[in-house]
This record gives structure tokens, sequence and C-alpha cells, in this order.
């Protein structure tokens, strides 16, 4: 993570977050509203920084892959396309958002037809699902922090199986509001630029008004860190600049990281993690837990 000179402090290392899109629920079962100004996932499309980089990307590239093939991202990009068209129209040029997420989409290969099935349905044009956006909070193996946010059309079966996925793999379920102050909200965007080194990454970010950047969890992606309320705007600037905008949502950063310098409860947390993430309706996983990487090799 770069901070740009005279912004705010560099978010922690080592601290795990994934999700192809972001949520701006409030930590409690809700409909969505059009006040939520967010985009994914990794994602990070994953969201994640941490010094053992290299090698945590070619696991995750690979359970990526085995996502795809399952239809995993599909979904997950379907979801926040509908969300988006319903919050703030079907109409990209003035729903962000909704830009944002196509774009995603079509990078990962989702079929036109999709795509517009997908709007439609978030306009009303036609039926579908009721999908909420959901977030859960909880505690893992070693007292470690845990988020997850959900877009589901069953808010009772969802809530129910997050809690067996907690309880079955060392951790529980908390309470709305247990875990989330320990983390702070952060808008993220990500572009498409491989042809970008550090020196003009950085530059693009201050021209742009982001806090912080880095190099993203895809090949040529670079992610622009900036306050949750400025996320439109940082957006809009990038778009401006010309670049093609295929991430924008809110990130829960943690803190006060928790360490973990065993294997074993490396093991037992990555475990949650994974397990989390993989739970068909998730769209975002938000941890505290920093790994060494001297065990990060060992995994």
């Amino acid at each position: 993570m770069h901070a740009i000179p005279d912004g705010s402090p560099p978010l922690p290392r080592n601290t795990w977050a994934f999700g192809v899109y972001g949520t701006d629920a409030v930590h409690t079962e809700h409909a969505p509203t059009a006040a939520n100004e967010n985009f994914s996932s990794h994602t990070s499309h994953h969201y994640k920084t941490m010094s053992g980089h290299n090698k945590w990307s070619k696991i995750k590239f690979t359970k990526a892959a085995a996502d795809a093939k399952k239809g995993k991202i599909f979904a997950r990009y379907s979801h926040e396309i509908t969300l988006a068209a319903k919050s703030g129209g079907g109409d990209v040029d003035t729903n962000p958002r909704l830009r944002a997420a196509i774009e995603g989409a079509k990078a990962a290969s989702m079929p036109k037809d999709n795509i517009d099935r997908a709007v439609k349905k978030g306009t009303g044009e036609l039926q579908g699902e009721t999908i909420q956006e959901v977030t859960y909070e909880g505690y893992g193996p070693a007292g470690t922090a845990f988020i997850v946010e959900v877009a589901t059309d069953n808010t009772n079966r969802c809530s129910s199986e997050i809690r067996t996925i907690f309880s079955k793999n060392g951790g529980n379920m908390g309470t709305p509001g247990s875990v989330a102050y320990q983390f702070d909200r952060k808008g993220q965007v990500t572009i498409n630029a491989p042809e970008l080194d550090e020196d003009a990454a950085m530059e693009l970010a201050m021209d742009c008004g982001a806090d912080e950047f880095e190099e993203g969890e895809n090949e040529g992606e670079w992610a622009f860190i900036c306050g949750p309320t400025d996320l439109s705007a940082v957006s809009e600037a990038l778009t401006a600049a010309g670049r093609n905008v295929t991430g924008m949502k809110l990130v829960s950063v943690a803190q006060n990281p928790t360490d973990i310098t065993d294997v074993a409860t490396a093991q037992k947390v990555m475990r949650l993690f994974e397990r989390l993430d993989d739970y068909d309706d998730t769209m975002n996983v938000f941890s505290n837990f920093e790994i060494d990487d001297s065990i990060l090799e060992q995994l």
C-alpha cells in the first residue's frame, strides 16, 4: 500500500479481505438504499493488503478459477448489477455503481444476455427474487474478527447457514455491532491498467483525489483508496481521465490486526475464511488477521 503525500495513514499490511463487491450495510439485516455508493470483490476485484502477496495470489487465482467454473463469479456480478440498478436506476451514465459492476462483469467474460437480464431485474422490467444486502459479524479462532456481507433472497436461511459455518469452523456469530467497531470503512476503486508503473499510478492517484494506491489482486490492476464519501468522486475522476473502472466498492479495514504466528492457527482462520467466502450468497468477507510471511509460506 502506498500513501499519497499528506494523505491518510497507510492501511495495515497482511489484513485479509475478499469479495467481488462491496455493500454499505449497517451491520444488520436491511433492504438496500439509494445512499449506498458501492461496488466488486477481491476482491478484490478482491481487496487485500499483505506482504506475502505473490504466494497468496497464486492460491487465490487457483481458487478463482474453480469459482468461475461453478458460476459463482457470474452469480455475484449478477447480484451486484441487480442491486446497483435497483438503487440507482438502469442508466450507466448516471449510475457509477452500475457502470463499474457491468465493466467488472465484462472483464470476467459474463455473457451480455446475463448482464442485461440482471439490469432489468433491478429496474423491475423483469420479475425475480427480491435481493437484500445483509451484513453478519462474528469471531473466529484466536479471537479474530469477521464481517460477512451477503446478497440473499432469504435472510432466515442465510442467517442460519452463516451461523453454522461459524460454529463448525471454530468461531461464533455475533450480534450486530459486535466486531464492526474494530474496522474503518474505506472506499476502493479499481482499474485495469497494466501499462502503469508505480510512479504513474501515484500521479494518477493524486490527480483523482485518492489517499492511497496499491497493485490490485488481478494482473494489470491498480486499486485506489479513498474516504467512503469520496468513492463516487474518485471513480468519476478516473473515468474522466480515460481509465476503465472495473471495481467500485466500500471495504472494511481492520484498525488493530491480530497477528497469527503459528501454522495450526493460521490453517484454522483460513479455513473459516474460505468457508465463508465460498458460501453462495457471500459478496465480501473482511477479517483482521495477519499471517507472518514465514507462516504463510507453509500453508
